[in-house]
């Protein structure tokens, strides 16, 4: 008789032709859980170049350069001001089981926008680089995109010493509203060394 666990890996696979490895049995696959590698200066800078970060704003980004999921979801930079933050994001690759956007990959765009902003806004005010946190973000979903590019567009609707808001609308190639994003992220204390 076969656990539970295996008829659900054996289902998967029977279904979608993936293979599903479960945790107690071995891999060949070496993952420390909640530790992703960092990029060596030359990936980090390959991986900026080719997400749209301009050379001028590398020392902001962080020891990524773009954040491993951010990468992972095809987020590109158009544009990266304090006032004004565009990026784009295919629906290929980040669509749900209906063919559809996710309702989570809007929010990721949002959320990536959203802080990359925060990050900006504290690095003018305070001269230095200050860590940020995302501590709430909400999404209103107007319209689904099926196909093509979405554009993220980012504005700020309160920038302070330790908390900023911004609106973030997600649109598709048209033009048409998709999302309506909403963020604060709060400013912390640079770490002491």
């Amino acid at each position: 008789m076969t656990s539970r666990r295996e008829g659900v890996a054996e289902l998967l696979e029977s279904v979608t032709g993936a293979s599903l490895v479960l945790m107690d049995q071995p891999s060949d696959v070496s993952y420390t859980p909640g530790v992703t590698p960092q990029p060596t200066p030359e990936e980090r800078e390959a991986l900026m170049r080719a997400h749209g970060i301009p050379p001028e704003m590398f020392d902001r980004m962080g020891p990524f350069g773009v954040s491993p999921l951010a990468a992972k979801m095809g987020i590109v930079f158009q544009e990266l001001t304090a006032d004004l933050l565009v990026a784009t994001m295919p629906v290929a690759g980040n669509e749900q089981n209906a063919g559809l956007l996710h309702g989570g990959a809007h929010l990721v765009l949002g959320e990536t926008l959203g802080s990359v902003a925060a990050v900006l806004h504290a690095q003018e005010k305070f001269g230095e680089l200050r860590p940020v946190v995302g501590i709430e973000i909400g999404a209103s979903h107007q319209r689904a995109a099926a196909s093509g590019t979405v554009t993220g567009t980012c504005t700020p609707i309160h920038r302070g010493r330790t908390l900023t808001t911004h609106e973030i609308v997600v649109t598709d190639e048209a033009g048409r509203r998709l999302s309506t994003i909403r963020m604060t992220n709060m400013i912390l204390d640079r770490p002491s060394s």
